[in-house]
């Protein structure tokens, strides 16, 4: 069994420094072989492919933009996949991405769904937005096949994270890809949320890694390294992607309780016992 390949998520790792490429070296220091990201597009492109290129690190993931923000984050809007009449923008935030992952020869965008308007209600609106989603998706999927990139879709749990995401579950997300029913659109499984909102992780990762392109851990309720105290083991996690023979990148996205540094242990543990 080959071992499993992690890359540190640098929106929420190495924050002890303010920016991105300054968070990069870190993680290379650390010895990370990949970083992702969620937003990057503040960052100056030069400067980050010529420190991707000095650090021989691998840009695993990115988002595309969230649409507009707000100082509150639950106010503005968490991406515009799944959004009616919000076409245009998707789309424009799209090629963005797309611009950027081309640079940086990142072979995964994450497509984000978004919310659930403000004021509708769920059941009332789901049907409409899973269409848009889907025919959004498509055109997504078109774009990105020319591309050689992976477009992803990323259930975000409803209980704790962010009430009114529109993508919520893996059950959900994979109706959705089969009305896709395109290569380069696959699913972004991240252990945090489904274990929040489904649980039955054995029998969930069996099922769904096979529409698989991208993993992310945290531990459960807190968010933060996996080795601390919370409800999942990843010990026994890990042996089990490793029997799947999962081989793309496990990205770390949790709040780290310290340090980023502080909290490694469990990495170089992992690191060092697969050499």
């Amino acid at each position: 069994m080959a071992p499993l390949k992690f890359c540190a998520n640098i929106s929420w790792l190495f924050t002890e420094l303010p920016g991105v490429t300054q968070r990069m070296r870190d993680a290379a220091r650390a010895g990370f072989r990949a970083v992702e990201a969620a937003w990057i597009y503040s960052s100056d492109l030069k400067e980050l492919k010529t420190v991707k290129d000095e650090t021989g690190l691998e840009f695993a993931l990115i988002n595309t933009p969230p649409g507009k923000t707000a100082r509150d984050l639950s106010a503005g809007d968490l991406g515009l996949g799944a959004v009616p009449g919000r076409e245009q923008e998707f789309r424009q935030g799209l090629d963005l991405a797309v611009q950027y992952a081309k640079a940086l020869d990142c072979r995964r965008i994450h497509l984000m769904a978004g919310r659930v308007p403000a004021g509708a209600d769920r059941c009332a609106v789901a049907m409409e937005m899973e269409d848009t989603f889907v025919q959004n998706l498509k055109h997504a999927a078109g774009v990105l096949s020319k591309e050689g990139i992976l477009g992803l879709i990323e259930p975000i749990n409803t209980r704790i994270t962010d009430p009114r995401y529109f993508l919520d579950s893996p059950h959900q997300a994979a109706v959705i890809l089969q009305r896709v029913a395109h290569p380069s659109i696959r699913m972004q499984m991240d252990i945090y949320h489904w274990q929040i909102m489904d649980g039955n992780l054995t029998q969930n990762i069996r099922k769904y890694l096979p529409m698989t392109g991208h993993i992310q851990i945290a531990q459960v309720p807190d968010r933060h390294e996996p080795d601390s105290d919370g409800e999942l083991s990843y010990t026994y996690l890990f042996k089990l992607l490793e029997e799947l023979d999962y081989q793309d990148y496990i990205g770390c996205e949790y709040k780290p309780q310290r340090s980023t540094e502080a909290g490694l242990d469990w990495f170089r543990r992992y690191c060092s016992s697969h050499n």
